[in-house]
């Protein structure tokens, strides 16, 4: 026994000794031994009329590089910068833009809302076809009055980690507006734009990612001041908004929506001529006695719960049978399919303007956004060849235009008041007491039950945060409002209005 223990001792050390080469290194081992290559950019120059202004423009497509204490590059961050030709104007303000998913790139503003070029989907909630798909000057730009950057945080987009660096490091609330933050320093000081007015704004998730990086750049001695941050289609308090058992606000901030989505689609036993005065009456109803009949729980009288179970049923269009058995909390998925079950038809998450068919009318969900399945096809096929095509981008890699990143996202906010309860709203709220210069628009669509008006105004509302500098304009269409032709150019003249007044 001795001697086979002595043997083997020297059989693993004559292994141990053997060359590295004998353990053949993964692809992904080589992939972050491998040098890293220069950024790819290209740079172009362009021409259009935009707000009624003929601007020339310079768009700088392609990667910029983070680096970490040592100077080695971590993350590869893909971006297309409009920045308008001739002198420099110091009073010219800058624009950073970002969607959001988590996982999402930001062909959605870019391509549908913001920059010099659009793609055409249906206006009227129709779903996007098979291509080609119409690729337009975007009249509605906002490079008549702002430069324009769009961001792609790593995962998505061409944005990637690079070298020993792994993804998942970017992926968090706080990591990712870190990596974020990082790019609009680097991006000001290589293009000398320190001075300038500076606004930052995302959609969605996009918004929750604004919040952040406002804390990001304004919490610090080294302080990258704001004069604006434009919050489309908002998600800020995801405590207020998680579905659980036991959290009544969701319900709730849910309500109206499901008003508005009744009242589009005449799923109403008595529907109001006007839908404001209406949501304004379904607010009212939600913060008042529904909330209250909901903090009741069990406690709820016979006779209050059926006056409640009444209007809750006048508001949303579903049945007195069906809100009973509910107990009253309807669940958004189940009310998308539960509408206009009679009509055999689904109706949209992103936007409830759509209809979707399933492949029968049982079950409690839909099988499918057609919301999202509308016009995904047409931006991902208009940001491909425009970047490709028309900005000359020579990349290799796919285009990510939905990472899907939820799954392995860091949700900590790292602050004890906020690690269980998930609301960045008080970041806006602090850089609001402490940057009298900063002012906040919220773009909100009716028929968004993915991130619902009322959520915003309720996250906005809370103790800490100063109102008198928030801005709030509403759309008749969904999540993406710029899909509707008029609400693209109520947006645009919202947000040019907002960015004028500064």
């Amino acid at each position: 026994m001795m001697r086979f223990g002595g043997m083997a001792l020297a059989l693993w050390a004559l292994a141990a000794a053997m060359p590295a080469a004998a353990q053949e290194p993964s692809k992904a081992d080589k992939a972050k031994e491998a040098p890293v290559p220069a950024p790819l950019v290209s740079v172009t120059r362009h021409s259009g009329t935009f707000g009624g202004q003929a601007i020339r423009y310079v768009a700088t497509t392609g990667e910029t590089y983070l680096k970490d204490k040592d100077g080695e590059p971590t993350a590869a961050i893909f971006s297309t910068a409009y920045v308008k030709e001739g002198p420099r104007d110091p009073n010219r303000p800058v624009t950073f833009l970002f969607n959001g998913g988590p996982g999402s790139g930001s062909l959605w503003l870019h391509m549908g809302a913001f920059g010099p070029k659009r793609v055409v989907v249906p206006s009227d909630a129709r779903d996007d076809g098979a291509p080609p798909y119409p690729i337009v000057d975007n009249a509605h730009s906002l490079l008549d009055v702002t430069d324009l950057v769009f961001i792609d945080p790593v995962g998505t987009g061409f944005s990637k980690a690079l070298g020993k660096t792994e993804p998942k490091s970017f992926w968090g609330v706080t990591a990712d507006a870190k990596s974020v933050a990082q790019f609009i320093r680097i991006w000001l000081r290589e293009n000398g734009r320190w001075n300038a007015p500076k606004f930052i704004g995302g959609e969605s998730y996009g918004t929750t990612r604004s919040a952040a990086v406002v804390n990001e750049l304004e919490s610090t001695f080294n302080d990258v001041s704001l004069n604006g941050v434009l919050l489309i289609s908002t998600i800020l308090d995801f405590g207020a908004q998680a579905e659980v058992p036991g959290n009544e606000m969701a319900y709730v901030v849910n309500m109206p929506s499901m008003a508005a989505a009744a009242w589009y689609h005449h799923a109403l036993a008595e529907r109001p001529a006007a839908i404001e005065p209406f949501l304004a009456e379904a607010r009212a109803f939600a913060i008042g006695d529904y909330a209250s009949a909901l903090l009741k729980g069990s406690r709820l009288l016979a006779d209050e719960r059926a006056a409640v179970r009444a209007r809750l049923s006048r508001f949303t269009g579903l049945s007195e049978a069906y809100l009973e058995r509910a107990d009253l909390r309807v669940v958004p998925g189940r009310f998308y399919k539960e509408l206009l079950r009679d009509r055999g038809l689904t109706i949209g998450r992103l936007d409830t303007r759509y209809t979707g068919q399933d492949y029968d009318s049982a079950g409690e969900e839909p099988d499918n956004d057609p919301s999202f399945y509308g016009i995904d096809g047409a931006y991902t096929a208009a940001m491909n060849a425009y970047v490709r095509d028309t900005l000359g981008l020579r990349m290799e890699r796919e285009y990510v235009t939905i990472g899907g990143l939820s799954s392995p996202w860091d949700w900590d906010i790292g602050r004890g008041d906020l690690t269980y309860y998930r609301n960045v709203a008080p970041y806006l709220g602090k850089a609001l007491r402490e940057n009298s210069g900063l002012r906040i628009f919220v773009g909100q669509g009716y028929y968004d039950m993915a991130t619902p008006f009322f959520g915003a105004e309720y996250s906005l509302t809370r103790t800490g945060i100063p109102t008198d500098r928030i801005t709030y304009a509403y759309y008749d269409a969904g999540h993406m409002m710029y899909v509707r032709d008029a609400d693209l150019a109520k947006l645009s003249r919202d947000i040019r209005a907002f960015i004028r007044a500064r």
